[in-house]
């Protein structure tokens, strides 16, 4: 049970009935997503789903109480509520819950809302921003939470931007105003609370504790450890764009019964988009950039792929399937390419049921696993193919001692698209001070290493910043027509400023290991 290597169910579904590595940690993980308050505290009268917080009137009239007490219980009536919720959705997955909206519009949960939302992002359609909102903080968000209770809360178009993608072309993401943004981060954490005991296990996308290098080790260590030959790697085709309301909301009402609720999803999602002074109203899809979109991205994917998917795998496939899947992107591996033709033709049926629809281009089944080289090499078809996952291109490569493993590189459009971008700010600055520009250019290199520091991956983050040395001294030799930085003053600059490459993340089956076992398995 505690050997190294072994595939985790929740993260990597296999069709396998023993209790291997991978089921005790669905196990675990199950035992601890679905642990609350504590027993004395479960048996409480009352509907849970209706449990509204409260100060105890025994703390209210004590008035030596500190700030501190008094946020600290605050938080706790929070949480506790939240917990009550949680519980009931773990007890009965057929409940609907009827009373939610009133943790919405807690002022205290608003608070935090606002407290945990970015202070420099840039402003919606009426220019308020973080700074300006907080100056009158608590009758501004006493306003908000009394507009909400009432029902006279109106959500704003959004305002359209558009980012460069590594590809060259151009992605819309939708800015909220502050208010949407603060009730939209207060829905969500209510919403988890139930839709967190639903998800399936190898669902990784924006949500609570479970990051794209989860997402990443569990498919490495799926493939080396479980029986994958070939891997179906998908792409739906503007999936924020096509998003269909009707089914949206037919998903969302399995759960939620609070018409509240239900209404202000249905404002937001109706709210429009202002671009260039024109409002216009979507019918379909979800703007990117709100705090709401990527929940409601997850449970549209939960009912029209999740729960398909996993039913599949039980009963039509022959052999092994693991799934693991990140917002709109996901990689399935199968041990027969039977198994890989048969479930992307009728996933092609079923997402074109939901209006949904796999990219041509990028979507495709390839030998990949520990046979598929040397399986490959007796038909004379060349090394096998690689493919791309969350900004790595997966290899099929081997150990110093021969044994398959899957090596993970940075995507080479990637670094091309950040060093573009870095070469243009570059540009920007080269009026600052050498000192001033080397401790931004630091932040970056920090920044590329803590996502792209996986074990194996030196070689690419030491070519990162040997581009971004080139760049520098280029910029800095452009402030003048006179004046060169000279060879050793650039090494100098470089050694002091741009930190050295370093692997920030442990193997994908030790970071596993530890979430079950608590420490790092001896390799």
């Amino acid at each position: 049970m505690n050997e190294p290597g072994k595939s985790d169910k929740p993260v990597v579904p296999t069709k396998s009935a023993k209790m291997n590595y991978w089921d005790f940690h669905q196990w675990y993980v199950e035992q601890m997503k679905g642990r609350g308050l504590a027993k004395e505290n479960e048996d409480c009268g009352g509907n849970e789903t209706d449990a509204l917080f409260h100060v105890d009137p025994a703390k209210q009239t004590d008035r030596t109480q500190s700030r501190v007490e008094e946020s600290s219980a605050l938080d706790e009536g929070l949480h506790s509520a939240l917990d009550r919720v949680r519980q009931a959705a773990c007890r009965d997955k057929e409940m609907k819950f009827t009373s939610l909206w009133h943790h919405v519009y807690n002022v205290q949960r608003l608070r935090e809302a606002y407290s945990a939302l970015r202070r420099t992002a840039k402003a919606g359609v009426d220019g308020q921003t973080w700074q300006s909102y907080g100056q009158e903080l608590e009758s501004n968000l006493k306003d908000l939470a009394q507009r909400l209770a009432l029902g006279t809360y109106r959500a704003k178009p959004v305002k359209r931007v558009y980012i460069p993608k590594a590809d060259g072309r151009q992605r819309p993401i939708g800015i909220p105003v502050l208010e949407d943004k603060i009730v939209q981060r207060a829905a969500v954490q209510v919403l988890n609370a139930i839709y967190e005991t639903d998800f399936l296990g190898f669902s990784y996308g924006f949500r609570p504790g479970r990051s794209a290098h989860r997402a990443l080790d569990a498919l490495a260590l799926g493939i080396e450890t479980k029986k994958v030959s070939y891997l179906l790697d998908a792409d739906i085709r503007g999936f924020f764009d096509t998003l269909n309301h009707e089914w949206l909301m037919k998903f969302v009402k399995h759960r939620i019964a609070d018409p509240r609720v239900v209404r202000h999803i249905q404002k937001w999602l109706n709210a429009g988009v202002m671009e260039e002074g024109k409002r216009t109203v979507q019918e379909e899809g979800t703007p990117q950039g709100g705090s709401i979109s990527p929940l409601l991205a997850n449970i549209y994917l939960h009912y029209v792929f999740d729960l398909w998917a996993d039913q599949w795998r039980k009963t039509r496939a022959r052999g092994e399937v693991i799934i693991v899947r990140y917002a709109d992107d996901f990689v399935v591996g199968f041990q027969y390419e039977s198994d890989a033709g048969q479930f992307l033709e009728q996933l092609r049926e079923r997402f074109r049921k939901f209006n949904l629809e796999l990219h041509a281009e990028k979507t495709r089944v390839i030998e990949f696993g520990r046979f598929a080289a040397e399986r490959r090499s007796c038909r004379r078809q060349g090394k096998p193919q690689t493919f791309n996952f969350l900004g790595f291109t997966h290899v099929c490569d081997k150990t110093r001692r021969g044994k398959f493993t899957v090596l993970r590189r940075t995507m080479a459009k990637r670094m091309c698209a950040k060093l573009n971008d870095l070469k243009e700010k570059l540009s920007r600055r080269m009026h600052l001070d050498t000192a001033e520009v080397g401790k931004w250019l630091a932040s970056v290199m920090r920044g590329h290493y803590q996502y792209y520091g996986v074990p194996r991956n030196f070689r690419k983050l030491a070519d990162f910043r040997i581009a971004v040395r080139r760049l520098w001294h280029r910029a800095l030799n452009r402030r003048s027509q006179k004046a060169r930085i000279t060879a050793e003053r650039m090494s100098q600059l470089i050694k002091y400023w741009l930190p050295l490459p370093r692997i920030c993340h442990p193997y994908p089956d030790e970071r596993l290991a530890v979430m079950i076992q608590g420490k790092s398995p001896v390799r």
